[in-house]
């Protein structure tokens, strides 16, 4: 296949797929927010170059983008199913690539994609800008560093994910099977279900309780609770909607150290004297609780740089071979849970990692071919007695 080992001085991105993000990303590019980054090329099926930007030349397909030796790497930010084709593409064609989140909309594409994958020589990564945030960089420091001792719980409600019916009618792929594979798992919450398995590490058992359209007349999943269980005992709640307003996004986590809560851009640690399960087992008092202290854990002023710093970090790793932050091989983890989420609830069954991804494939194709069919009905959930009534989410 083609190699990009030869050193580059420049890197000569193309964006394909110039919707909302897309246009963001190229506004952070021209306005010199990514130092050595061009945008050489823009592409999209309805407007091949945006009025803004005097980057040329434009295209209406990925394919002749990639072929044209315009650009040397490409960000992939199209409708969800065409992130693993596009990105398959540009990868054998020998360039670089960074892809929105999700990487895939189910757990076989997106194995499918990582395989073509092949050289070391091209730099492959996902836009999860929320791995640059540094409340949630130093909540994985506290994890992986041991500081916290074992993880005994973690519950995660973020429900500040709001979206009004204008928002799912604007562009028909969206909320449907067929155009965008799910709802809040696979379009709001891949960043959040990234950081869960970044910090915490993947689960070996999902239960997933979804309600599809309970908040809008969509035919996808719009509320979500989801149970985790992992090998050594820790378990998770996490809670995802977009009909709840203002919502709520709160992650605390029960470890044997204290209790650690991320909440409004704050770490509030309350720290353990002793460690709960030692303290339990060595105090001669009957009733009481391990001695605490409050941890003053000094943050900047800001949440990282969010989408610029992995167009900046993409941009450093292809130039000076900067380690990535957001490897598109850890893409898969978040895709898996989405999908582990939506075929325990669906199925009505405890789902254990890793997946079937066929088995899941089975299931997306059975929904994609109602796709459509049920996009304005009542709320349904996934249950038992839900089925037997025929919910549109199961056939």
């Amino acid at each position: 296949m083609p190699s990009t080992a030869k050193k580059i001085s420049t890197v000569k991105l193309g964006i394909v797929g110039l919707g909302l993000m897309g246009t963001t990303h190229a506004r952070s590019i021209l306005d010199g927010l990514v130092p050595g980054c061009e945008l050489a090329a823009v592409c999209d099926q309805s407007s091949p170059l945006p009025r803004s930007s005097p980057a040329s030349p434009g295209f209406q397909d990925s394919a002749a983008l990639i072929r044209s030796g315009a650009v040397n790497a490409i960000l992939i930010c199209t409708p969800h199913y065409t992130h693993s084709s596009i990105g398959i593409a540009a990868l054998k064609a020998g360039l670089h690539v960074l892809v929105e989140k999700p990487i895939s909309v189910e757990k076989a594409d997106a194995l499918t994609l990582l395989a073509a994958h092949r050289s070391l020589d091209q730099v492959f990564a996902a836009m999860f800008n929320q791995r640059t945030d540094p409340v949630y960089q130093k909540l994985r420091q506290l994890v992986t560093s041991g500081e916290l001792g074992q993880i005994r719980r973690v519950n995660w409600t973020v429900t500040d994910w709001f979206r009004t019916e204008a928002y799912y009618a604007h562009g028909g792929w969206r909320a449907t099977w067929a155009g965008e594979g799910g709802g809040v798992l696979l379009n709001q919450c891949p960043h959040n279900l990234d950081l869960f398995q970044w910090i915490f590490g993947m689960p070996s058992k999902v239960r997933g309780f979804c309600q599809f359209g309970r908040y809008h007349r969509i035919e996808v999943e719009d509320d979500v609770t989801a149970y985790f269980e992992y090998p050594n005992g820790m378990t998770g709640i996490f809670i995802t909607s977009t009909g709840e307003a203002p919502g709520t996004n709160r992650l605390e986590v029960a470890a044997e150290r204290g209790r650690v809560v991320v909440e409004d851009g704050r770490i509030e640690f309350r720290r353990n004297e002793i460690p709960a399960t030692e303290f339990s087992r060595t105090t001669d008092q009957k009733f009481g609780r391990p001695p605490v202290w409050d941890v003053s854990i000094p943050l900047p002023p800001h949440r990282g740089e969010q989408h610029v710093g992995i167009l900046k970090n993409f941009t450093n790793a292809i130039l000076h071979g900067e380690a990535l932050l957001s490897p598109a091989a850890e893409g898969i983890h978040s895709v898996e849970l989405a999908n582990a989420i939506l075929l325990s609830s669906i199925e009505d069954t405890t789902v254990e990692l890793p997946m079937s991804a066929p088995r899941y494939a089975k299931l997306l194709a059975r929904l994609k071919a109602s796709s459509g069919k049920t996009k304005k009905r009542k709320p349904t959930q996934s249950t038992p007695a839900a089925r037997r009534r025929g919910n549109p989410a199961t056939t």
